[in-house]
């Protein structure tokens, strides 16, 4: 039987289509909540990331009352590198909201999500967002979605396709539109009258998969799921259906379901219904929780597999422990394991004859973004260089390859072209997007690494780029490096002024004086194509004599910044990025010069 007193709803768009402001629409004009939980914008972008980048990255769940119904919104990433967020969440929902910017129609991202949720078996409605900008093509983007729709396998959707123009930044929707709209309610009515609510059995016995886990400090871990069948009560004796095919049986602490933008606690749940249970300690995502006299599993969640690694490592350096309090091999194990219970895109495996961690993710970003909540918990560790994930499919060395979308002005396409060409990336099409044009290319995920800030130094911060992965392909020739060396230092202590001068013609440099500095240290970029070994930190020599010139002023070129994902892309193998709380340097493997030529010599004598 189908419930009509409730729906289940994913939002699902390329990054920056407009989700969470869509999402702060429909609470303003629909709930009841408190005005002063609704200020500002992208209320649902809670975490302090979130906040910064100005993406989603976490998935999230709200409910909406209207006309009766109750509507569960699941607001999801709009990034690649976040899609296993999607692939999970989307078993939740019985429909999705798709939505398209109304200038730049579907995007890469756009294609991947609704192929999952076209995957789930959801039902979409295609929101075409941002109708008020200028360059909006409304008419044109529908159509295309609506192409993407029919390539993607949901040509059974297209005889009665429900779609609808809105502007969320505006706060309307409509029907038509050259007519702008008054309020959301169009788009409200479409998801009542157009969506199915969800096929349950109530009298089945319980069945319910965990797609994400939740964490308290009062109540500990919460495991979060849509009921598929039966009815589940609070105090509830159930069974737990893990890995391996393990049966736990286990007690409902507390349940409880989304209203608003909260939780409430509620006695009994029943089929159809997204809720929030406490109390099951051990139980992971892909769990099933079932009757205890009718143990029935359902299919575990599967993702897409990761296609880059990383090397984890504790902090080496002789800077360790002065900013952070989690300095040990233990606590770095002990904290990947923690994230592994909810990031199921992730994958960590120790380095045999090591105390590091391969981590494997969706990309840089993805990555990234752990590497920064752990810093900002206080974690010190140094990273190596992104690599691909390579696999063996039919005796042959296969690596991952992606499509590279990058929209920039028309006069600056030759350094693109050219930057991209150089990574083995072939030109597939061009099409106009105003004064802009959009390239795709197909690229191996190697060539990916380093290639966007280099593209935006091309074309001085005008390209926008995007990417999502293609396909696994054999592995073709080798991928150009960095071009050029870096500036390493030979001792250790504070970066000064005159030193650092006489450096910066031959370089980029990446300190300022004053900087704690020591041996092995990457200081800046070299000019040339090899490392140099350099001093900063040597003064000038003070004699009784004056000579013309020696009282210059010294005038230094501003360093460069490192922020996190450009610091990984610009490392080599024999280097490393070292994280702090408060500090991200770049370094030698191994610090001492000595031994880095020993290593050397060795591996040329091979």
């Amino acid at each position: 039987m189908r419930r009509n007193d409730l729906r289940n709803v994913v939002i699902i768009a390329h990054v920056d289509h407009g989700k969470t402001t869509l999402v702060d629409c429909l609470l303003r004009q629909s709930s009841e909540q408190r005005e002063s939980d609704l200020r500002g914008e992208r209320i649902l972008d809670s975490n302090d990331l979130e906040k910064e980048r100005g993406i989603t990255i976490l998935s999230k769940n709200i409910a909406i009352p209207y006309r009766g119904v109750k509507i569960n919104v699941i607001d999801t990433p709009g990034h690649a590198d976040f899609g296993g967020e999607v692939e999970r969440v989307v078993r939740m929902a019985d429909g999705a909201l798709v939505l398209v910017d109304a200038a730049e129609g579907p995007m890469p991202q756009t294609r991947f999500v609704l192929e999952k949720a076209l995957e789930a078996g959801v039902k979409p409605i295609v929101v075409i967002n941002k109708i008020d900008r200028p360059d909006a093509r409304s008419m044109e983007v529908l159509d295309e979605a609506l192409e993407l729709l029919a390539e993607l396998g949901g040509d059974h959707f297209l005889d009665d396709a429900s779609y609808v123009f809105a502007s969320s930044k505006e706060g309307y929707a409509t029907d038509d539109p050259s007519k702008p709209g008054t309020d959301m309610t169009p788009l409200l009515d479409r998801l009542v009258d157009d969506l199915p609510g969800p096929d349950v059995e109530v009298d089945a016995p319980l069945q319910m998969l965990v797609t994400t886990l939740d964490w308290s400090e009062y109540v500990g871990r919460i495991a979060i799921g849509r009921i598929t069948s039966g009815t589940m009560s609070a105090e509830q004796t159930v069974a737990v259906h893990q890995s391996g095919d393990r049966i736990a049986r286990r007690k409902v602490g507390g349940l409880h379901i989304f209203d608003k933008l909260g939780r409430v606690e509620v006695e009994k749940a029943s089929a159809g219904e997204v809720v929030a249970i406490v109390g099951l300690d051990d139980v992971e995502i892909g769990d099933t929780i079932c009757h205890p006299d009718h143990p029935m599993p359902l299919d575990r969640l599967k993702v897409d597999e990761p296609t880059l690694e990383m090397v984890f490592s504790i902090n080496s350096s002789p800077m360790v422990g002065r900013e952070g309090k989690y300095v040990t091999t233990r606590q770095l194990k002990t904290r990947l394991e923690k994230e592994l219970e909810r990031n199921v895109a992730l994958r960590v495996a120790p380095i045999e004859g090591t105390e590091a961690y391969a981590v494997r993710g969706r990309g840089v970003l993805h990555l990234s973004v752990l590497i920064e909540t752990m810093r900002r918990e206080g974690y010190e560790l140094s990273v190596g260089k992104p690599r691909v994930v390579f696999q063996e499919i039919d005796g042959k060395k296969h690596e991952p390859y992606e499509i590279l979308n990058v929209e920039v002005p028309e006069e600056r396409m030759g350094p693109v072209m050219e930057l991209v060409g150089h990574r083995r990336g072939l030109l597939e099409d061009i099409s106009p997007r105003g004064s802009y044009q959009l390239l795709r290319f197909n690229i191996p995920a190697r060539g990916l690494i380093g290639l966007r800030t280099r593209l935006l130094n091309a074309t001085q911060g005008t390209a926008i780029i995007h990417h999502r992965f293609d396909s696994y392909r054999p592995v073709e020739g080798e991928v150009p490096s960095r071009g050029n060396g870096v500036l390493v230092s030979m001792t250790s202590g504070k970066a000064v002024p005159f030193s650092l001068f006489t450096l910066q013609d031959r370089s980029e440099l990446f300190v300022r004086p004053g900087d704690e500095i020591y041996e092995g240290m990457i200081v800046g970029e070299n000019v040339r194509d090899n490392d140099m070994t350099v001093n900063p930190t040597r003064e000038k020599k003070l004699t009784n004599m004056r000579a013309s010139g020696s009282d210059d002023n010294v005038v230094l070129k501003p360093a460069r910044e490192l922020f996190l994902e450009a610091a990984l892309e610009f490392i080599e193998d024999d280097e490393l990025v070292e994280i702090t709380p408060l500090s991200i340097r770049l370094r030698k493997a191994v610090l001492r010069e000595s031994d880095r030529r020993r290593i050397g010599r060795s591996g040329s004598k091979a």
